[in-house]
């Protein structure tokens, strides 16, 4: 297969970069040879082993062009792309897919707001932020913030869920090499964020070379983006992974850098520099005594090695990445105060899975067992009954619901871990619960979910449900569907305080297409004095693995264990149930 597409792209963002900076007639020419480029018949790497003269053959690329397509052809890299992506650091394809926003107003909103992407780009225009920037009134504003939703359909970041196994598929191989002293994911995926738009993988190793054949012979891999000397990408699946090899000793400093977020970046680096101190990928350096810190390296190196040793010169702890989001963890990490968040092994069981009685795989006992096996103490059976929002039989009547409930007792009886006899129950758009009171009071645990009406404000609805004396868990609260549906919008905190008086636990539902609540609603809720509830809403054996992303949404909420109810033991549970 001849490479010429992947030159062509590399020419078309070199041609948007430009125009981002304003810059005339030059990306004309860019788009038209990545044009013929992408059309002419034979392979280019043909063409460029003659050198420029040779892809010069192609209509309309100039020797500046044909010179830079050899490069790349030949390092993987074109080194002034590289520098514009440093200069202009956007997700240039996704913002532009944006109706209305090309490559100058890309630019623009950059220089004028930090807009990087489809995220930023939303959160200005809610804000209110793009109409005070010359040039953009409210209407534009209005029209940008309309076509976020289509441009992020058809420029989708990848679910966690489906980009973390590649990510860590490939640390796995890595770690396999000699050359490797160390591998680690970074980027938002180290930081358990619900969507992310690379795998990014770092690693440290003082022969570049070897682990860039590595990874490019890596067998999850379909193809090579590009591969330089010390930074190669390949495609697994639709999934963009990114390496980056770095001098071990500056290791933990790439790290920190690359784990990001940018907001706790920028405010770890305005700390350093109101102590003399310069932090960037290749360490933290004393620079009180030096005249021009322009050199990356100027200065005496006082951190870099490691992660932690970063954070120390500045006086802080070590903070999780999955707090890294500038949202208080500095403060506290300055004050001694950071949470002890809840780990993978604090969790004893789940509060929420489906059997063969609805939509999942299972009978009971098997359902039981493979609970047991996954290593739970315990495990709910909440089948969904019927109610709005079940569609084509899923859902089962009181009638059914009790004739499940005998089984479920003898299934009890036998099992090696303790069982709850419960059910997902419909939350009405007004409020109501889809099973009778009567029934719920016969069972061990009630989780109440909106499948139904999920557009507009259901804060009403979910407090109203969370105030039935019956209903434990309030299931997936907002009922979205991440890159497919936006779901309720929820006052948090209102929703929480009703929680907590009423012993109701709010869900994080593990399941990488929800991920609901996110954690920055667990956050407000854990402070709100609510309990939530790790659940993987499991339909098959396979759904309690997923139990990890709902954990660690969990810590990005800055939960401890004991806000957690399935991290108490069987006894607490049945305590909170009542």
């Amino acid at each position: 297969m001849s490479r010429n597409d992947e030159v062509a792209r590399r020419l078309e963002e070199f041609a948007d970069l430009l125009a981002a900076k304003g810059v005339e007639y030059k990306p004309r020419a860019y788009r038209q040879a990545a044009e013929n480029v992408r059309d002419y018949p034979g392979a280019i790497e043909g063409l460029a082993d003659e050198g420029p003269d040779g892809v010069q053959r192609i209509d309309k690329v100039g020797d500046a062009i044909a010179s830079k397509i050899v490069e790349y052809l030949d390092t993987g890299e074109m080194a002034e792309l590289e520098e514009l992506r440093e200069e202009y650091p956007i997700d240039i394809e996704a913002i532009t897919g944006v109706e209305g926003v090309g490559p100058k107003t890309a630019g623009t909103l950059y220089e004028a707001l930090d807009i990087r992407d489809l995220d930023d780009l939303e959160a200005a225009a809610e804000a209110g932020e793009i109409r005070e920037v010359s040039g953009f009134g409210e209407k534009t504003e209005q029209n940008i913030l309309a076509g976020i939703d289509f441009a992020r359909q058809s420029h989708e970041r990848e679910l966690l869920g489906e980009a973390r196994p590649y990510g860590e598929s490939v640390v796995g191989t890595l770690s396999a090499v000699p050359a490797v002293e160390e591998a680690e994911l970074a980027g938002s995926l180290r930081r358990w964020r619900r969507t992310i738009g690379d795998v990014d993988v770092l690693v440290g190793s003082d022969d570049p070379g070897t682990v860039i054949d590595a990874f490019t012979d890596w067998e999850e891999a379909d193809g090579v983006i590009e591969a330089g000397e010390s930074k190669a990408s390949v495609r697994a699946s639709g999934v963009r992974v990114d390496l980056r090899v770095v001098d071990p000793a500056e290791f933990g400093a790439a790290l920190q850098y690359f784990t990001g977020s940018k907001e706790h970046n920028l405010a770890v680096r305005n700390r350093a520099i109101d102590r003399d101190l310069k932090m960037n990928e290749y360490g933290i350096f004393d620079v009180s005594e030096v005249a021009d810190d322009s050199d990356q390296r100027a200065g005496e190196r006082v951190g870099g090695e490691t992660e932690a040793s970063m954070y120390e010169p500045l006086d802080l702890e070590w903070m999780p990445p999955e707090l890294r989001e500038n949202r208080g963890e500095i403060e506290a990490a300055a004050e001694g105060t950071l949470p002890d968040l809840v780990e993978p092994g604090d969790l004893e069981g789940d509060l929420h899975t489906h059997t063969e009685w609805s939509d999942g795989e299972l009978t009971i006992a098997d359902h039981v067992a493979a609970a047991a096996e996954f290593g739970h103490d315990y495990v709910a059976i909440t089948d969904h009954a019927t109610g709005p929002g079940m569609v084509g039989g899923l859902g089962l009547d009181d009638g059914e619901l009790r004739t499940q409930l005998s089984e479920i007792r003898e299934v009890a009886d036998d099992a090696d871990i303790e069982v709850f006899a419960g059910v997902e129950a419909n939350i009405s758009a007004e409020g109501e619960i889809s099973v009778a009171d009567d029934l719920l009071a016969d069972l061990d645990l009630v989780v109440a979910s909106p499948h139904a009406a999920l557009d507009g404000d259901g804060t009403d609805r979910l407090v109203a449900a969370a105030e039935h004396p019956s209903v434990d868990v309030i299931g997936h609260p907002t009922g979205r569907y991440l890159n497919r549906r936006r779901g309720l919008e929820l006052d948090v905190e209102r929703l929480a305080t009703v929680a907590a008086e009423n012993e109701t636990a709010l869900e994080v539902n593990a399941n990488p297409s929800r991920l609901d609540l996110s954690g920055e609603a667990v956050k407000v809720a854990v402070e709100a004095g609510a309990t939530v509830a790790v659940d993987t809403d499991a339909h098959s054996a396979a759904d309690f693995s997923l139990q990890r992303y709902g954990l660690h949404t969990a810590r990005r909420g800055w939960a401890e264990p004991d806000d957690v109810l399935n991290a108490w033991d069987v006894e607490a549970v049945r305590a909170f149930l009542g």
